[in-house]
């Protein structure tokens, strides 16, 4: 099973160019730091900008985000950033004619939905200030 790193990428472009503010913000120096290609990282900063998490102008090397770090909540990263928003899917090939197999997708959509409900609730309690300041935090112990 491959995972998606969408939401991780996107939290750190925008982490960076907060922190980073007055350092090197080029798509270049953003893949160094999360070790991808320039230009899979200027593909992810045209999604944040058409969602107001980023703003950006063409042939200007100075993104700024869209709005103050704690307005803006992993939540609103993950549903820009994430194609397929499910946390969990259903296997949709099962024999109806078992007992389980006829009845487990109905009964694990209830589930996985109330899951579904209960990680975006907390996804939205996390704001990228708070992120912003733990790596500050995790930074300066290892000085």
């Amino acid at each position: 099973m491959k995972f998606s790193n969408k939401l991780s990428d996107g939290v750190h472009i925008l982490a960076y160019i907060d922190i980073c503010k007055d350092g090197d913000l080029s798509s270049a120096a953003i893949a160094g730091s999360i070790e991808s290609n320039p230009s899979l990282v200027r593909r992810m900063m045209s999604r944040l900008s058409k969602a107001g998490l980023l703003v950006s102008r063409p042939g200007v090397v100075a993104p700024k985000l869209g709005r103050p770090a704690d307005e803006i909540t992993l939540l609103d990263v993950y549903k820009v950033m994430e194609d397929n928003q499910n946390l969990l899917h259903i296997d949709e090939k099962t024999n109806p004619a078992c007992i389980v197999g006829g009845n487990i997708q109905e009964t694990l959509t209830d589930i996985y939905d109330q899951i579904q409900k209960n990680a975006e609730d907390s996804m939205a309690q996390v704001t990228l200030q708070q992120i912003i300041d733990s790596i500050l935090v995790n930074n300066s112990k290892k000085k």
